[in-house]
């Protein structure tokens, strides 16, 4: 069996359309041991192409990090075959809240093998992974965070909580996991030794190991939110609870965002107007991530900048030959700071209702 996909991009939409198949789509993690992290992968790869599962996921000797799209026809399989594993026996699954207005979330099943499930630059030798925070429900999230004494902290990086975040937190201006974790212990943490720290990512796994690193730097009351903001929001709606994220939840998938709440916190980065939709510039040799309202994308043909939309009105040889020796890799994130943007945001602290009026006059 052919462990890889070789179809186009236009081929696997058609794939999809023809199957008919609806989906769900759903993250999850596990730090655990695994021996053989190539032979689990290509495991993977066959019994989740027999069950139609498109979806990225990266496996490595420290774990799993799946965010994947599962035909609802064959959710029950899926999760009975899922559970057989035994480091994922009863594992917590993440299913996404908002549809969105895409066609298909993935196009193909990606699954590769990786040094780490999540790029942190630590040394998992020089402490204890597995002494992490409290847990915590979304119930007992909202009766924390209502203490003065905590310090609540978004740990995803600027283009994610630029498009929501808790009422209240703190959102580092970083651009990976990790710097944020020495970012935020200087800019943050210094008196904070005996404060709740409280801390919240999408779907958890980026606080697995933050609260574990915290707890060996001498941090004791640390907590995060169990299964990020995707759990967050379903515990609230399924128990009537007060929500207290505003705005959207980044999603690393086609859609881009979940909307939790009808806030808008933050403003197209072209002309300033309330917006939250992230797309990327359609020009190949940009690809540059960015907040962009409907009427700039007609305006600028879903381009970054006037350059940009020069560009994809040359003929495709002409294309190619300007984007020769330049490389468009996963650091179009980071490029979301392009000083082509004249709106973007960069500050260290939430952008307020007040201010987003203000810059939209």
């Amino acid at each position: 069996m052919q462990l890889w996909n070789t179809l186009s991009k236009e081929e696997l939409e058609e794939k999809l359309r023809a199957s008919g198949n609806e989906f769900l789509t759903i993250s999850f993690y596990q730090y655990a041991k695994i021996e053989n992290p190539r032979l689990f992968r290509d495991h993977l790869f066959q019994m989740w192409t027999n069950l139609e599962i498109v979806g990225r996921t990266y496996v490595a000797s420290e774990g799993i990090n799946a965010q994947i799209s599962v035909p609802t026809k064959n959710m029950e399989q899926f999760r009975t075959e899922l559970y057989e594993i035994e480091f994922l026996n009863d594992i917590r699954l993440n299913i996404a809240i908002d549809k969105a207005d895409v066609s298909f979330p993935f196009l193909k099943l990606k699954i590769k093998v990786r040094n780490k499930i999540l790029a942190d630059g630590l040394s998992d030798e020089s402490f204890d992974v597995t002494n992490k925070g409290k847990h915590l429900s979304a119930e007992e999230f909202n009766e924390i965070t209502d203490d003065p004494n905590t310090v609540l902290i978004d740990f995803r990086n600027h283009y994610e909580h630029e498009v929501g975040h808790f009422k209240g937190a703190i959102t580092p201006d970083v651009d990976t996991f990790r710097e944020s974790l020495a970012f935020i212990e200087n800019e943050y943490l210094e008196d904070a030794k005996d404060k709740k720290i409280v801390m919240y990512c999408t779907g958890g796994i980026r606080c697995e190991k933050a609260s574990a690193w915290y707890k060996h730097k001498g941090f004791e009351h640390v907590h995060q939110l169990e299964g990020g903001i995707i759990n967050y929001a379903r515990q609230c709606e399924e128990k009537g609870l007060d929500n207290k994220f505003i705005g959207k939840n980044f999603v690393f998938d086609e859609r881009r965002g979940e909307r939790i709440s009808e806030d808008i916190i933050s403003v197209c980065h072209q002309c300033g107007n309330p917006s939250d939709t992230h797309t990327n510039c359609v020009n190949d040799g940009c690809h540059l991530l960015f907040i962009q309202c409907d009427s700039c994308k007609t305006k600028m043909e879903n381009c970054c900048s006037d350059d940009c939309q020069s560009v994809i009105h040359l003929s495709l040889e002409e294309q190619k030959v300007i984007r020769k020796g330049n490389e468009v890799s996963n650091k179009i994130f980071k490029k979301g700071r392009s000083e082509k943007l004249r709106f973007k945001q960069n500050s260290k602290k939430p952008l307020s209702l007040v201010e987003i009026n203000k810059s939209a006059t």
